[in-house]
Parts: C-alpha cells; sequence; structure tokens
C-alpha cells in the first residue's frame, strides 16, 4: 500500500486554516484536515522569543502527493518558513488507510 503521511502545520488564524484545509481537500491533495483551535507557540525567530497563538492543521495524505501539498501550503501561508512537518503513519485502520489513499489519487482529481 501506498505511504500515507500524517503532515502538521500551524497557520495564524482560523479564516486562513479553513481556507487552506477546503483547498487541500478539493485539490485532492489531503484526504482529511482537522483543525486545532488555539495552540500557544513559543520558539526563536531572528534572535528573538516569539510567542503567538495559532491553529494547527493535521493533514492525512499520501508520500505520492506531498510535494504539490508542501507547495500549495507555502503559496498560501503568510509565514517566511511555515511549519511543515511530515510523519509517515505506521500503522492502523486498513480502510482509513485506504481511505486516504483512494480520496487523494492525481487521476481522480477534475
Amino acid at each position: 500500500m501506498e505511504q500515507a503521511l500524517l503532515v502538521l502545520s500551524n497557520v495564524p488564524d482560523a479564516e486562513l486554516a479553513g481556507t487552506i484545509a477546503r483547498t487541500l481537500v478539493e485539490q485532492r491533495l489531503a484526504a482529511c484536515v482537522n483543525i486545532m483551535p488555539a495552540v500557544q507557540s513559543v520558539y526563536q525567530w531572528q534572535g528573538a522569543i516569539e510567542h503567538a497563538s495559532e491553529v494547527t492543521l493535521m493533514i492525512k495524505t499520501t508520500q505520492a502527493r506531498y510535494a504539490e501539498l508542501e507547495a500549495a501550503i507555502k503559496a498560501a501561508h503568510p509565514y517566511d518558513v511555515p511549519e511543515i512537518i511530515a510523519i509517515p503513519i505506521a500503522a492502523g485502520l486498513p480502510a482509513y488507510l485506504n481511505w486516504i489513499v483512494a480520496e487523494t489519487r492525481k487521476e481522480l482529481n477534475v
């Protein structure tokens, strides 16, 4: 079976999260996107400690669609260096993993 991935990305607000999620699903770059509101991020950026309220996207896709998914997120994202992290899904309900693969097949994209 094709490798399923869980991709994580944080965005600055719920409106952008919804826009990105809808675009990824419409373009079949993701089977599903969960939007997790109100996470607090603490990080270093350009020599300063930053605190930001962000919205996390949990994106289910496949390795075959990852490059296009990454490009779509980067194109829509306002950050200079957006968080885009792909984690291989090592195990899961076979029917769900098959659904991810089926929903992200490029040849089904109209």
